[in-house]
């Protein structure tokens, strides 16, 4: 069984999906769809910021927006085992609903569990390409109520979590940062941005200063 990273701590509940998943399973992405996105979950992974805790449940994902605005391409759920993943590995959320806790998904696999958080993110900014969630306890214990923080009782991967995200948008300098620390999700940072590279800086610059 694989062990718990370095600086993460143990979440029983992470990685299970909470909204209602409508899933139409179709072949994989195309390999240009994640050919961008693909090389940064790598980087993550090898950072431990997306990966697997020691009861074999997996924790981190990363998305991006399709050209339609409303559709994005995710990590599937469980897939933080695995050091670099394939385009298989990859979801398609085609539509949603954050009111009815819905995600309507394709491919070889489920959307992760976080896709409703990514949604509200996209619904931020029509520029915003990019969303990445991840685990690391040092930067959790640093940054917690310094960055923009979710109020603890709201839990992830659902409509709460993802109406407590456009309100930090609005009330605090979240648009100017793209970072926030998830009071009621141990571990779990979010970041974004206009691009990968974009979000991964915005994402890097707390790491290194934890």
């Amino acid at each position: 069984m694989p062990l718990t990273p370095p600086g993460q701590t143990h979440n029983s509940e992470e990685g299970y999906i909470k909204y209602r998943c409508i899933f139409t399973p179709s072949v994989a992405p195309k390999a240009a769809q994640v050919a961008l996105l693909n090389p940064l979950r790598t980087q993550l992974h090898r950072l431990g910021l997306i990966g697997v805790y020691s009861n074999g449940i997996g924790y981190g994902n990363i998305s991006a927006r399709l050209e339609t605005s409303a559709q994005f391409i995710i990590s599937g759920t469980q897939t933080g085992h695995l050091p670099e993943l394939e385009p298989q590995h990859y979801s398609i959320v085609n539509r949603y609903s954050i009111y009815q806790n819905t995600v309507y998904c394709s491919g070889c696999i489920k959307a992760s569990s976080e896709a409703l958080t990514h949604a509200a993110v996209y619904e931020l900014n029509p520029a915003f390409g990019v969303v990445i969630h991840v685990h690391h306890a040092g930067m959790w214990q640093r940054w917690l109520n310094v960055l923009p923080t979710t109020q603890t009782d709201i839990p992830y991967g659902t409509p709460q979590m993802a109406n407590e995200i456009k309100r930090l948008y609005a009330e605090t300098n979240l648009p100017e940062i793209r970072v926030l620390t998830m009071a009621g999700h141990t571990d779990g940072l979010l970041a974004f941005g206009y691009t990968g590279n974009d979000a991964f800086t915005a994402l890097l610059k707390y790491y290194k200063e934890q």
